[in-house]
Parts: structure tokens; C-alpha cells; sequence
């Protein structure tokens, strides 16, 4: 029996928006992640960035797919998540240096999360979708930042810090989407795919076969 069912592509090697996608029934057929230039423009807005790489990441994969017949015409799911200070706009920490930044500069702050999703349709349109979630994090003691820059689980993390692993200790508030502070904003992801035709409740009553 042939499967009727679109292909998807996640653009993105991030486990923790694979495991969101598994998490509400979605698995995609192939991960491609794509490498563009995240060095925010002059002037940029937190906003702004998040929208711009998430488009960037999407024509990437798009102009990936019509060089590869097995995946011309899938529908591509892309996103970015931006962590800012007013209109800073905080690092993906590499280094220790980085991180403790972060911490120092989050530390009994507010702060918002900015993630934005591309999805490219398989008439090779994209249509975008920005989440703004609000944070707060308690005061943090020096042996706390400590700990967690030891705890290696920053890096690469925007913002330094991982919501769902230890830091989510650190949040008194949070306003908005919580996955999307992992990484992908659920509720319009699905919408996003819902609307562009792709069976987003197939998975409920089907099993997941692994992603290739």
C-alpha cells in the first residue's frame, strides 16, 4: 500500500524540536539542517532576527529540496529562537564566558524569547509565524551559575541556558509558549501545518516510524 501521506522535512538538527514534534504525533521523514549566517544586522530587532533566519533556514532547505526528487515538492518546517534583554540580543553560548554572561545579565531580570517558525509549503511558498514568550528568572547565587556552567548543558543554547533541563529551576514566571522556549511554539505549529494542508493528527492514532 502506498503511503499517501505528504513528505516533511525538518530543516533543523535539534533534538529537542524533534522530540516536540514526536510529542504531539508528528514525525518527520528527514532532517536536513541548514548552516546560514545568524550574526544579527545592524540595528536589528530580537524580532526581526528571529523571522529573518527562520526564513533564511526554510529557502535554504527549499533550494536544497528541488536539487533532491526525493524531496521536491515536501512541505519544510524551519524555526529560530532568539533569547533578548530589551533590544539585546542574547548569544547561543559556546563558551564558558559566554554563558556566565548570560546568567549574570539574566539573573532576577525579565527577559522574552522570540521564536519563529517557516514553513515552506509544497507549491514552494513560505509562511511564517512569530511566538513572544515573556520569562523571569529568580536571583541567582554565584554558586548557582556555577553549577550550572558546569553542568555543560549551555552550550549552544541561546541565552545560555536550557529551560527544560536545570534551569527551569531559575523561572519564577513565564508568560507565553513553554515549548517554544525549548525550541518550537506547538499550538502554531500545528496551525501552521494544519492550515497549509499537511495531516497534523495522523500521528494519534498511527505509530511514529523513526525520522531518516
Amino acid at each position: 500500500m502506498t503511503d499517501a501521506r505528504p513528505k516533511l522535512v525538518l530543516a533543523s538538527a535539534s533534538p529537542r524540536r524533534l522530540g516536540l514534534l514526536a510529542q504531539v504525533g508528528i514525525d518527520p521523514d528527514h532532517l536536513h539542517p541548514t548552516d546560514v549566517d545568524e550574526t544579527p544586522l545592524k540595528a536589528e530587532l530580537p524580532r526581526q532576527l528571529a523571522l529573518r533566519l527562520a526564513r533564511d533556514k526554510a529557502e535554504a532547505a527549499l533550494a536544497w529540496s528541488r536539487r533532491e526528487p526525493d524531496w521536491t515538492g515536501a512541505f519544510i518546517l524551519a524555526a529560530d529562537t532568539v533569547v533578548a534583554v530589551g533590544r539585546r540580543i542574547l548569544p547561543k553560548a559556546e563558551t564558558v564566558a559566554d554563558a556566565e554572561s548570560c546568567l549574570r545579565l539574566l539573573s532576577g531580570r525579565s527577559h522574552r524569547v522570540w521564536t519563529a517558525i517557516g514553513l515552506v509549503t509544497p507549491a514552494g511558498t513560505i509562511k511564517t509565524r512569530l511566538v513572544e514568550t515573556r520569562l523571569r528568572f529568580k536571583r541567582l547565587s554565584a554558586a548557582e551559575i556555577t553549577a550550572y556552567i558546569a553542568s555543560d548543558e549551555w552550550r549552544g543554547k541561546a541565552g545560555g541556558y536550557a529551560v527544560q533541563g536545570f534551569a527551569g529551576g531559575f523561572v519564577v514566571k513565564l508568560i507565553g509558549s513553554y515549548p517554544s522556549v525549548v525550541g518550537l511554539p506547538l499550538a502554531e505549529t500545528l496551525a501552521l501545518l494544519d492550515g497549509a494542508g499537511y495531516p497534523v493528527r495522523v500521528g494519534w492514532t498511527t505509530p511514529l516510524v523513526p525520522v531518516v
